[in-house]
């Protein structure tokens, strides 16, 4: 595997955005091109209605079975980084840190979490600011 750092960090899920989606895409781009030609046809427009339906719930489930899987990355993360900053520090995550900075501070070793914790708390720092910081880097292979 190779070698995580700030410059190849950055996961995609190609199956959900480029399979999936365009899948559904294609079915709803299909429905509403052939609407016309299928109102003509015995069963009048609730052919055409079950497949704009059903595109648009293929659309959505997609997109929340997204969020939602990230969502609950999210909270995973941020529960493990405040054990991981207590054991040790002794102590929990500065209350001024969001989540998308604990969700970069991940990256930072144990070395220098601390420290880069609280200049993140101090100063603000966005995540990426929070990660171009980050010298001894702590690679994470599970987060898709």
């Amino acid at each position: 595997m190779k070698v995580q750092s700030y410059s190849n960090h950055k996961k995609m899920a190609p199956t959900i955005y480029y399979v999936a989606l365009a899948l559904a895409l294609m079915v709803f781009l299909f429905t509403i091109i052939h609407v016309q030609d299928i109102s003509n046809m015995v069963h009048g427009y609730w052919l055409p209605i079950l497949f704009l339906a059903l595109s648009f719930s293929l659309i959505f489930i997609g997109y929340f079975a997204r969020a939602l899987a990230l969502k609950a990355q999210d909270r995973a993360i941020r529960a493990e980084e405040n054990l991981r900053h207590f054991v040790l520090t002794g102590k929990l995550h500065d209350n001024r840190l969001g989540l998308s900075q604990i969700i970069a501070l991940r990256f930072a070793s144990d070395e220098e979490l601390e420290t880069l914790a609280k200049k993140a708390a101090q100063e603000n720092l966005n995540s990426k600011q929070i990660k171009e910081q980050i010298t001894n880097w702590r690679a994470d292979y599970y987060r898709v």
